[in-house]
């Protein structure tokens, strides 16, 4: 069986849900959700209300610790090669907007996740 674990929200307790009263008659509270599993912030959160009040009090500090962007992060041209599917024509394609470029591909290559395009051939397309 599993561990019962609680919501790591700072303000939890102080949502007013019934689920979250707990006690004896005379002797009741909110408290804090306690589950076997959450579905929100990697398992740690019972809700996005919870996981924003714990953002809203730690996310600087966190940001901070684990290091702040100083500089944009870039992905060169090279790397901005994605699967994509046009679901109204059916079609499917390996696309780099960055490049300008639309290659069609087949099913199975789409759903094959090893499969890399042989950038010998390109078709460029305009992206809008």
């Amino acid at each position: 069986m599993s561990e019962l674990r609680y919501c790591q929200g700072t303000d939890c307790h102080k949502h007013r849900t019934k689920d979250r009263i707990k006690g004896t008659k005379g002797n009741k509270s909110y408290q804090t959700r306690r589950r076997s599993s959450f579905y929100y912030g990697n398992g740690n959160f019972c809700s996005t209300r919870c996981q924003d009040d714990w953002f809203n009090d730690f996310g600087d500090k966190a940001i901070d610790h684990f290091g702040r962007l100083t500089e944009p992060k870039k992905t060169m041209c090279e790397d901005a090669w994605y699967k994509d599917r046009d679901w109204r024509n059916g079609g499917y394609y390996f696309v780099n907007e960055c490049l300008g470029v639309r290659n069609p591909i087949t099913e199975q290559q789409y759903n094959d996740d090893n499969y890399t395009l042989n950038t010998s051939w390109q078709i460029p397309f305009n992206m809008g």
